[in-house]
This record gives C-alpha cells, structure tokens and sequence, in this order.
C-alpha cells in the first residue's frame, strides 16, 4: 500500500494511516536524521499536529510504500530520500514502544506479527503492591 504524502499533509494523518495497518507499530518524525540500526534523541519528536511543509527538506509531493514486504529501515529511507523527512518506527512490546533500530532489517509485517504476539502482563494494582511488602 503506497500514501500520498503532500505539504498539506499533517504528521498525525501519516501516522493513522499507518497505524490502521499496523496496530502495534507506530511512526514518529524527528527534528534530524538519523542512520540505519540508530535511534533518535526523544527531545527531537516532533508534534503529530506538525505540518510536513514546516519540517520536509524536499519539497515535493511523494508516494511512501507502506507495504508488508518494505524494512523498517527501507520505510525511513523513503520519508529520508523522497521528502526529506526523519522518521522511525516504533513496536509495541508488552506495554512499551521500542524503537526498532537493531531490527530495521526486518519487515512491516515481521515487525507487526512479533508485536502482536508480545504477551502484555497484566497491571497490578497499586494496593496489591502495598499488600506484598
């Protein structure tokens, strides 16, 4: 599945249509860009309400490849070489949002079915803690 992305665009609508095909991923735009296997500093996160045109370095519109088959790190490259954009994904693990640098060798899919087996534990009450001390 490919998106359009244009200077219309807001940061939040990229992300929800992502998300609807990922649930258990997420993307997230950053200030600067980062390399393959790296992270980005959570201080450069930028705001979902962010419109693309006061953050691209390209100006153009540009197809983005949200397919099951694309990396991680495929998928960042894109936002990178076509629009100028740092992004990074993001998997759920349990009820944590790890970034997926050591893994941006693997796929959309891949990423997502890992995610969705993640087992969550379950929440603990606060007054359970206290009982146990």
């Amino acid at each position: 599945m490919k998106i359009l992305i244009t200077e219309e665009s807001l940061i939040m609508n990229i992300q929800q249509e992502f998300r609807v095909l990922y649930p258990h991923l997420k993307l997230e735009f950053f200030k600067n860009p980062h390399g393959t296997f790296q992270g980005c500093p959570p201080k450069e996160r930028l705001a979902p309400d962010t419109p693309i045109d006061e953050i691209r370095n390209i100006h153009s519109a540009g197809w983005i490849d949200f397919g099951g088959t694309v990396t991680a790190g495929e998928l960042e490259q894109q936002f990178s070489h076509l629009l100028g954009l740092s992004a990074q994904v993001f998997r759920k693990s349990g009820t944590v949002w790890l970034e997926t640098t050591a893994m941006d060798n693997r796929t959309l899919a891949e990423l997502e079915r890992m995610a969705a087996e993640m087992p969550v534990a379950p929440e603990i009450p606060e007054t359970d803690l206290n009982e146990q001390s």
